[in-house]
């Protein structure tokens, strides 16, 4: 029997799903989280095998303890995962302590966790990238400005989602910015780069043990993470009813150039909304940046949904057996839309469900530590065509406030850019 240890197998919440299927597939399930056993859902409680508590994750000769002792009380440990972004380093740490040699090692950490690094393996891959400038002080910084101009992205080199991301448009704007590293963050390796107006189109895909995809899907993102925390705005995003072409082409050589085996991935992509002469042409894929897990939040039950599958399942089978005979069926699209609280609504709650009943697929609150990314009422919907999808971001999303109705109108000018032919 193969030995699993899922780290945090409590959040997000949907994860306990992947502790079902591979307990399901025969593994021994062993989960260490900082929440009491007693805390634990029931469906949870019922996928491990057993359960070590810590004080805290982040503690690393706690989480590396419990660990020992599931590797002395079962014997050698096959696989130890997270699928989280925020844990993939101390994952990467205690494979490479305890010679698990399933995933990814302390070694191969700054090519997956640093995006200035990260780069260099989109160009191998034939990929189009943005240019950067590591921050240093504002001299290095405005000479690079003069080369790319305003506005330009920063965020720190090693980072998580779209947490600590600033879009600077002035001299004014830089040295603010400067001076808030200095204060906050003077150990932050920030990286700066050249503005992409694009939205974010990703790959997601299960990749076997010899680096092949055997489940492949994608996310459209209209409008930026970035945005959406800075201005704190109502979120949207979707899964697509079919991959694009380009997109899998992409995805897939930067699988290879990255060494990516037995993993669950979202890769982020800039699909250009208008020519950039250092980029390419509207509507060309440009890197972003990698993640070596699943999307996050919610996704992984709404590429269920778009594609009438079980990617939890997918994945455990993936890890089991190398492969799986889970059937894909009929293809939609899944709409999330996420509005935040303290906004001025056209439509109730009532009158969305009622309206949408038949669309609906998960309604809930979302988790605050989830809520600075993808707001605060989720609604996850199918639709057979685009135009319906369109319609529901419409009815969901309108405001009855001028300040707001502005943010509406241009969320329908981005909706309106269409998509790329799939195949």
């Amino acid at each position: 029997m193969q030995n699993f240890i899922f780290i945090s197998p409590n959040f997000p919440t949907n994860y306990w799903q992947f502790c079902r299927e591979l307990k399901n597939n025969g593994l021994n399930v062993l989960g260490i989280g900082d929440q009491p056993y007693e805390e634990l859902k029931p469906e949870l409680k019922a996928s491990l095998n057993e359960y070590y508590k810590v004080n805290s994750l982040e503690n690393y000769d706690e989480v590396y303890r419990a660990v020992a002792f599931f590797a002395f009380k079962y014997g050698r440990i096959d696989w130890l995962e997270s699928n989280n972004e925020y844990w993939l380093e101390r994952d990467a740490a205690l494979r490479t302590d305890f010679h698990i040699t399933s995933g990814f090692q302390t070694s191969d950490m700054p090519r997956i966790k640093y995006k200035s690094k990260m780069k260099e393996y989109y160009q191998k891959a034939g990929i189009a990238t943005a240019r950067y400038h590591m921050v240093d002080d504002l001299a290095g910084c405005k000479a690079f400005v003069a080369q790319v101009g305003y506005p330009v992205v920063v965020k720190p080199d090693n980072g998580v989602g779209a947490s600590d991301t600033h879009r600077l448009s002035t001299d004014k704007e830089l040295e603010e910015f400067l001076a808030y590293k200095e204060k906050e963050h003077p150990d932050v390796a920030y990286i700066m780069e050249e503005f992409v107006r694009a939205e974010v189109n990703s790959y997601d895909a299960i990749i076997d043990a010899h680096g092949n995809p055997i489940f492949e899907a994608g996310n459209v993102s209209p409008v930026s993470i970035m945005d959406i925390v800075n201005n704190d705005d109502n979120s949207i995003y979707y899964i697509i009813k079919d991959l694009p072409e380009d997109t899998r082409a992409a995805g897939r050589a930067a699988v290879k150039s990255f060494g990516v085996k037995s993993r669950f991935v979202h890769f982020e992509f800039f699909r250009m909304t208008e020519d950039q002469s250092s980029m390419g042409k509207k509507g060309q894929i440009v890197a972003l940046e990698v993640n070596m897990r699943p999307c996050g939040g919610f996704t992984p039950d709404m590429i269920d949904f778009a594609r009438s599958t079980n990617v939890y399942k997918i994945w455990a089978d993936m890890i089991a057996f190398g492969g799986t005979d889970m059937p894909v069926g009929e293809h939609y699209y899944c709409a999330f839309a996420g509005r935040r609280d303290g906004k001025s609504f056209v439509y109730s709650h009532e009158q969305l469900m009622q309206k949408y009943q038949d669309n609906m697929r998960m309604v809930d609150r979302i988790p605050e530590a989830l809520s600075g990314a993808m707001g605060n009422q989720m609604y996850v919907a199918t639709f057979s065509t685009r135009d319906e999808m369109e319609k529901f971001y419409s009815d969901v999303l309108a405001v009855t406030d001028a300040t707001n109705a502005k943010v509406q109108t241009e969320l329908t000018k981005v909706l309106a850019l269409g998509e790329p032919e799939a195949v």
